[in-house]
């Protein structure tokens, strides 16, 4: 054999989605980006991404769940958890007890929260205080156009959502940055904490209503009581984020690459989502999980550290007639996370054999954590073989990947918390640039084959 043949069988070598695919699967990437991206922009908090996905899964005919209904073969189904949590699940034709193939994405993304009592005036301007939620990089927020999105509950209970800076016609709103002619003193502080978070003010107006103290606070709560009919005792029981208002676009002369806000991790979210539909009549049970609250520790009864996911699988058993330590024993699960993507202008933070590429598939990540592995799942060997066979299976172009040079950083996904109940779990993702910022990039193809691994692993 000679060696060129010999070095072909034995190495492994990363490939570009455009050298292993043919142009009919990347046209099919590029059209699959389309409705991602329309995704994106309707659902920029997770109970937009909540809405958006039951408009998806009710076309494709899915229906509600109601805990203890009976459930037969071929159902789709789908489980609102506080209008923050989506569970989708179809009954397949095997025994139950061979476990369920389960997908867990989540559904929130960094962003900045406004206060319990936010408005105030100050010297000419009106702003709104905020407490930021996820890890983000606090400089990169100021002074790009922001939109509020959210919900207000009223005091006789009534429900309004709010989405101001989305529309064309919509003002928007800002965080004031200082000028480099007087920053000379932040500019020597390090990056991370030049920017306090109690900086974070949002400027919503400047012009009074009369001529009395607060006239700029009070001409402000005029606008959003015509718009909302809120008053500001109503700011105490709202949910209100601000996100960026910009829309997903193309990047790049080529279009493609995706840059928009949230692709952490709504680009796992959207295929799961797609995946568990088109593969609704697998002979497996299927079941997608988009949860909340990954950004904060997946606390509280809307994150995956909840017992919900437990509660529904015993509920599934239960009516199926299966017993619920046998199944989740047999259950299989993709913690749907994003990876870094390489980036040549920031090498020194990345090993880059074992970092995940731009373009060369969805990345498969053994384990995250920090430094000596601290607070990962570690799956194991074997499950990381059958995720292997089903995307060679269906022809999945994949790589592995870990998240940075080790003793640099890290972080965390949704996989430890569901291995803690029996269940083999490995993550799978799309790698991102530019991860929790207000602008991430992705790649069309790798998008495109989560899309596939995620199908190959609900049919397989």
């Amino acid at each position: 054999m000679e060696t060129k043949e010999l070095k072909e069988q034995l190495f492994y070598k990363k490939q570009s989605v455009y050298e292993k695919a043919d142009e009919k699967a990347i046209d099919a990437a590029y059209d699959f980006a389309v409705d991602y991206m329309k995704y994106l922009d309707d659902a920029k908090t997770e109970r937009e991404a909540v809405d958006a996905a039951i408009v998806i899964a009710e076309a494709a005919g899915f229906k509600p769940y109601s805990l203890g209904q009976a459930l037969n073969v071929g159902d789709k189904l789908y489980y609102n958890n506080r209008g923050k949590n989506l569970f989708l699940f179809t009954i397949g034709s095997e025994n139950l007890e061979n476990g369920i193939r389960i997908s867990a994405a989540h559904i929130d993304s960094p962003r900045i929260d406004i206060k319990p009592v936010p408005l105030y005036e100050d010297e000419g301007m009106s702003f709104l205080k905020t407490h930021y939620y996820g890890g983000i990089r606090k400089y990169q927020w100021l002074a790009i156009p922001l939109a509020l999105h959210g919900v207000v509950i009223k005091a006789d209970g009534t429900s309004v959502n709010v989405v101001i800076g989305e529309d064309d016609n919509d003002p928007v709103l800002y965080i004031n940055d200082l000028l480099p002619h007087l920053a000379a003193n932040y500019n020597t502080k390090p990056l991370g904490s030049a920017i306090e978070g109690e900086k974070l003010n949002i400027l919503v107006g400047s012009r009074p209503l009369g001529n009395e103290d607060n006239a700029i606070k009070l001409n402000t709560m005029k606008i959003l009581n015509e718009k909302y009919g809120i008053v500001e005792e109503d700011f105490l029981t709202a949910e209100l984020s601000i996100v960026p208002a910009q829309k997903a676009r193309d990047v790049g002369l080529d279009r493609s690459l995706i840059g928009a806000y949230g692709h952490d991790d709504r680009v796992c979210a959207y295929p799961a989502l797609k995946a568990i539909i088109d593969s609704a009549d697998s002979e497996h049970t299927l079941m997608c999980i988009l949860a909340d609250k990954e950004e904060t520790g997946s606390d509280g009864n809307t994150g995956m550290q909840s017992d919900f996911m437990m509660d529904l699988i015993d509920e599934i058993s239960i009516a199926r007639g299966a017993n619920p330590r046998i199944v989740r024993a047999n259950s299989k699960c993709l913690s749907a996370d994003v990876s870094a993507a390489y980036d040549p202008n920031f090498a020194e933070v990345f090993e880059k054999r074992n970092s995940a590429l731009l373009s060369c598939g969805v990345v498969l990540t053994k384990y995250t954590g920090s430094r000596g592995k601290g607070s990962t799942n570690d799956a194991h060997a074997e499950f990381i073989g059958f995720v292997r066979r089903a995307m060679a299976e269906y022809g999945v172009i994949w790589q592995a990947g870990e998240l940075g040079r080790v003793d640099v950083g890290g972080g965390g996904t949704v996989a430890k918390y569901i291995s803690m109940h029996n269940i083999d779990v490995v993550d799978l993702g799309v790698p991102v640039i530019a991860m929790h910022a207000p602008f991430e990039v992705i790649s069309k193809v790798d998008l495109y084959e989560a899309y596939r691994a995620f199908c190959a692993f609900c049919k397989f």
